[in-house]
């Protein structure tokens, strides 16, 4: 049994792709040009801000678990048995 042998695109098929891709990068470089980037005390302030609102989650889920283990774990069995 013989496996067919497939012909290689054409060289049309290829150009479009290639042009497809300069239109692409094109396109995006001209929509980085446009975008508004953040001055220095804005990253600062909105990083500081991430960073206290991360440790006040994880602040408020270590009060939570403890809260729930010293319920669930040493009081409930104690109450039942």
């Amino acid at each position: 049994m013989s496996v067919p042998v497939q012909a290689a695109p054409p060289q049309g098929a290829l150009r479009r792709g290639i042009s497809w891709v300069t239109v692409f990068y094109h396109e995006v470089m001209a929509e980085m040009r446009r975008v508004t980037w953040p001055d220095w005390p804005q990253v600062r302030q909105l990083s500081i801000g991430v960073v206290a609102l991360s440790l006040f989650v994880g602040f408020v889920i270590f009060v939570m678990d403890n809260a729930l283990q010293l319920l669930l774990v040493r009081l409930l069995p104690r109450l039942l048995g």
